[in-house]
């Protein structure tokens, strides 16, 4: 057993305290003369007869002042430690939210809907179902940052995911700055475990970082990358005469750069033109073998607060109910026939 707090025990001594500095009461004297006062005093001898001994009452008490205290303390007793082995991976998303992505060339429910709203919407799921995982998100556009660390906490990042707003990291694509802003990150996990998957729709234009050196950097360090391309290869668009032009949006897609990034790292490329598809390639990554993690301990912790206040209650109830039986009882015998 463990007491989870300590300083109620400081209180024990108060009653004594009171008892000693606090002046004791005045003895009160009848100021009548009753010629009925040998029956009363009759009556007060039955009654101390009957009633708890002083020494019993004080003791009882104790009991009920160290009963209270021992509650306040929150006793508690602590189970054998139980290991619960966690097996997950560590999920490093990172999306695109450059201008490119603004594009309503996705038809989901037979309406025409824009690149980012088309991953937030299959992404959200995905994330959904990777309870056990780490999942971390990383935005980028003119340059990268963390919007959410790893964590186990997916409704976070799913919530984080959902608020980004495009334009927020500038209107380019920095894929060399995304590997290396999420190289950073899973360097702190372990080796076997480290994986990160890249969404974009464009071909690297800004950051610092060259995307094919960022990418054999990860392969050094054992970062697994999955590239996804997002965007139709075509889309049709009316012009001002009323004619229907098509222009080709694989264009804007460098998707060499994402094969040899994902080939390099032992990753895959992805090609998503609906959200079908991306919903395909997510429940591909779905059959990634989890990686056994340390495993964590935890004790059973079992309240035993009631023990000590029941009796307590138990105590007082009986203190309180005591005068009332004392006085049943002369009356009891009374009433029996000799």
């Amino acid at each position: 057993m463990k007491l989870q707090l300590l300083w109620p025990l400081l209180l024990l001594p108060l009653p004594l305290l009171v008892w000693r500095l606090l002046p004791a009461a005045k003895a009160q004297r009848a100021a009548l003369y009753t010629p009925f006062l040998p029956r009363l005093r009759s009556l007060a001898r039955a009654e101390t007869a009957t009633s708890t001994p002083p020494r019993l009452r004080m003791l009882l008490a104790w009991i009920l002042w160290l009963a209270l205290l021992l509650a306040c303390c929150r006793p508690v007793l602590l189970g054998d430690p139980v290991e619960i082995s966690t097996s997950g991976r560590d999920l490093l998303l990172a999306v695109d939210i450059s201008g490119s992505m603004d594009e309503r060339d996705m038809i989901l429910e037979r309406r025409p809907i824009r690149r980012i709203d088309m991953v937030k919407h299959v992404l959200s799921e995905f994330i959904e179902r990777r309870r056990g995982d780490r999942i971390g998100l990383v935005l980028f556009g003119d340059h990268a940052y963390l919007q959410a660390p790893l964590t186990y906490d997916t409704e976070t990042v799913k919530q984080l995911l959902l608020e980004a707003q495009l334009g927020f990291a500038g209107q380019k694509t920095a894929i060399g700055d995304a590997i290396g802003v999420s190289l950073k990150r899973l360097l702190e996990r372990p080796a076997q475990s480290r994986t990160l998957i890249l969404l974009t729709d464009g071909v690297n234009n800004a950051g610092s970082v060259s995307p094919l050196e960022a990418g054999a950097l990860a392969a050094e360090q054992g970062v697994k990358i999955y590239t996804i391309g997002i965007g139709s290869e075509q889309h049709r668009r009316g012009s001002m005469f009323g004619q229907s032009l098509r222009r080709n949006l694989a264009a804007d897609l460098d998707e060499r750069k994402l094969k040899k990034i994902a080939q390099q790292s032992y990753g895959k490329y992805f090609r998503a033109t609906s959200p079908e598809q991306l919903e395909s390639i997510y429940r591909t990554l779905d059959q990634l073998e989890p990686v056994e993690q340390a495993a964590q301990s935890f004790r059973p912790v079992k309240e035993l607060f009631y023990w000590p206040l029941g009796v307590a209650l138990i105590i007082a109830l009986t203190a309180l109910a005591w005068p009332l039986l004392s006085r049943a009882m002369p009356l009891a015998a009374r009433k029996v026939p000799s």
